[in-house]
């Protein structure tokens, strides 16, 4: 079985903890550092702290993070 992954939630640094957006997705980061991600639609910043790291992603900015390399999107289920 694979190991479990937190997944963490976009929000400015200093800020609490979100809830997820109703309608969300979650990337993951197969890069070998650390990669910071800006939603088009919402400007949001999207953290990935190393590799392996998942993140929840509004759906609204699912399109332009597809295009960032080393991040996939996770399969649901």
């Amino acid at each position: 079985m694979a190991p479990r992954r937190s997944v963490e939630r976009a929000g400015p640094p200093g800020a609490p903890r979100q809830a997820a957006p109703a309608e969300s997705v979650t990337f993951e980061y197969t890069g070998k550092t650390g990669l910071t991600a800006i939603g088009t639609a919402t400007g949001r910043r999207y953290r990935f702290g190393g590799p392996g790291m998942a993140v929840e992603v509004d759906l609204r900015d699912a399109a332009s993070l597809r295009a960032v390399p080393n991040l996939r999107r996770v399969a649901e289920g």
